[in-house]
């Protein structure tokens, strides 16, 4: 391991399924968690599934204008950590007729603690994420059980 690997924060990966046109809405907020330190963008790649169900890596500049126009921000951050390996199991989880981004990132913000952790010898043997949509779904129908118990 390098020195500046052991200096970094966990690494996560996130693939954001679309079904419209990319409008670029969620670069912004993506591009101030950077600007802020909190992550640290690794590497980005594009992804289409057509209705024949083949997959394929695309490059902004292969999207059609508006399109390329919308996401040409994420131009240069494609590093090569991602390859084709991953746009077959990108392909896997998504629906055809969908784009989808590739997202590898470092959570800077918690580079302090995991080089802690890593100094005091310990190893993260486990971790997950829970999508906030599993969350709301969870809530809602909690809200919905105690309606009914109310009425």
């Amino acid at each position: 391991m390098t020195d500046d690997m052991r200096e970094m924060g966990p690494i996560d990966w996130m693939l954001i399924e679309f079904d419209q046109p990319f409008t670029g809405k969620a670069a912004p907020p993506l591009f101030d968690l950077v600007d802020r330190g909190v992550i640290t963008i690794l590497d980005v790649m594009f992804i289409r599934k057509l209705s024949d169900g083949s997959v394929q890596a695309i490059e902004i500049s292969d999207l059609p204008g508006d399109e390329a126009i919308h996401i040409n921000v994420f131009d240069g951050f494609e590093t090569g950590i991602l390859g084709d390996d991953d746009v077959a199991a990108a392909g896997e989880a998504m629906e055809v007729d969908t784009r989808a981004i590739m997202l590898v990132f470092e959570n800077t913000w918690a580079a302090p603690f995991a080089i802690a952790l890593r100094e005091g010898g310990g190893v993260v043997v486990d971790s997950g994420r829970i999508p906030v949509q599993s969350i709301i779904g969870a809530l809602d129908e909690l809200d919905a059980l105690e309606a009914s118990l109310e009425g």
